[in-house]
């Protein structure tokens, strides 16, 4: 069995760690990367989709990210208990008319006793913004160290 510290019950400590770890890895936009931290049956609900298994998120990610061009995202702990862990979120993206958006959103995750994510529920919404509205410019790739979160960012 692979495991992906830090395992449950989370402190605060390891909850923070584990959610900017998963904002790393997703703003990698590397669908087999991202998949490998969940369980291979793991069961999402994500907007009007619902994946499950691996394969399936792999799918959805790999659609997701033809579609979210310069998708730079930022991750926030909410809550932690025992193995689960609320964030809220923020991320930037252009679609391929040169649109920009800001979506906001909410996910509840719940893992296993190894540290892999066995269910991700998330609330989203996309609001257009103007390309001098953006607040995250750093190169693609996982977020600076010294870069604002969203709390200082006023998000």
């Amino acid at each position: 069995m692979t495991s992906r510290p830090p395992l449950p019950p989370f402190t605060h400590e390891t909850a923070v760690q584990k959610v900017r770890m998963a904002e790393d890895a997703w703003n990698t936009r590397d669908p087999v990367r991202v998949a490998g931290a969940y369980t291979i049956d793991s069961r999402w609900r994500n907007r009007a989709e619902f994946p499950q298994g691996r394969d399936e998120i792999v799918a959805f990610l790999t659609r997701k990210w033809a579609r979210e061009l310069d998708y730079r995202l930022i991750k926030e702990l909410w809550a932690f208990a025992d193995n689960r862990i609320a964030v809220r979120f923020a991320y930037e993206w252009r679609d391929d008319s040169g649109h920009w958006f800001r979506s906001y959103g909410n996910e509840n995750w719940e893992f296993d006793e190894a540290g892999l994510m066995r269910k991700r529920f998330a609330s989203i919404n996309d609001m257009p913004i103007e390309e001098s509205a953006r607040k995250y410019h750093w190169p693609l790739g996982p977020r600076p160290a010294d870069h604002l979160g969203l709390s200082d960012l006023g998000l």
